[in-house]
């Protein structure tokens, strides 16, 4: 049944958890403690980088802006999500969906430079040791950072350009939860193409390039692995890596089959399991994953608690 303000030409309305029912209340209180743990992890892994002089080394560095873009990316999604769930409001007016459709394009995208930038990272430290303060300097990884934040936002901006110049005669009813690429360009009418092909190439640009300096760092990084002559040192170099790899392979296997498909193929509800994945799961994987796995992060995070650095010690 058509919502009453679907059709309203000042904005949308979502229809992702609509179905749901009464489970909706269920699902708030899921995603509301999920989210709450993403934000009190990235939060932490972020201080205690910060003030933890152990861990002020460029992958830590990489680590911490991670954490700061994954959770940007959350706050642009998942509380106004959660307000639906809880409230019922499901509007949102034709300019914040063209906001949010920018920042939440533009700081996926910063993810994905930021990972390929760690491996390069790791690809440093691992094939030339020797090297590694003087190439990975202070001054080389915050131009890494700024191109990356940079790079991202550009994409944000030309993915939003690409789908809010495209008429919405179908129907402003959203069959998603935020103002994802996929379903907007499901309620435009007319001749596509071009859009889509646009759409394509900046999503080709974006993951297929990150991944491949990602590939190539993992090439060179697993030649170097395979030339140490002791199994403890293949363990040790290669541990080194894992967690990044791990979250590489997930992120970009959700982002590939979200952005790089044609509109035809387009499914409600195989798409929200996806990008449930990819707003609540990944945020939370990262620092579960890629920090508190961590040995010295572990470390660092007793100290806090211990007080050491919130005035007692």
């Amino acid at each position: 049944m058509r919502q009453p303000n679907a059709t309203s030409w000042t904005g949308f309305v979502f229809l992702g958890f609509s179905s749901f029912g009464e489970l909706q209340l269920l699902l708030f209180v899921l995603f509301f403690f999920l989210y709450l743990f993403t934000l009190t992890s990235n939060f932490f892994i972020i201080i205690v980088i910060r003030l933890d002089k152990h861990l002020h080394t460029p992958m830590y560095l990489f680590l911490s802006f991670l954490s700061f873009s994954e959770t940007c990316y959350t706050l642009g999604i998942i509380p106004r999500m959660l307000c639906g769930l809880v409230m019922g409001d499901q509007n949102i007016s034709y300019v914040g969906c063209a906001a949010q459709m920018f920042f939440s394009a533009s700081w996926a995208s910063s993810n994905c430079f930021l990972l390929a930038v760690m491996g390069f990272d790791r690809y440093v430290a691992i094939c030339a040791p020797l090297h590694y303060n003087s190439r990975i300097n202070p001054t080389f990884c915050a131009q890494l950072i700024g191109i990356s934040f940079l790079n991202g936002y550009l994409f944000g901006l030309g993915m939003t350009l690409v789908i809010f110049h495209l008429p919405f005669c179908n129907s402003h009813e959203i069959q998603h939860f935020f103002c994802d690429t996929p379903p907007m360009l499901s309620l435009t009418c007319g001749d596509t193409g071009l859009s889509e092909l646009g759409i394509l190439i900046l999503s080709l640009m974006v993951l297929l390039v990150s991944f491949f300096f990602i590939t190539i760092s993992y090439a060179y990084i697993l030649a170097a692995i395979l030339r140490i002559p002791s199994i403890r040192g293949r363990k040790k170099a290669f541990s080194t890596c894992a967690s990044h790899l791990t979250v590489v392979l997930v992120h970009y296997g959700c982002a590939s089959f979200m952005y790089l498909r044609p509109k035809a193929s387009y499914s409600l509800e195989r798409d929200q399991l996806i990008s449930v994945t990819y707003t609540v799961v990944i945020p939370l994987l990262n620092p579960i994953v890629y920090s508190l796995r961590n040995q010295a992060v572990q470390t660092a995070l007793k100290s806090a608690f211990q007080g050491r650095f919130l005035g007692k010690g």
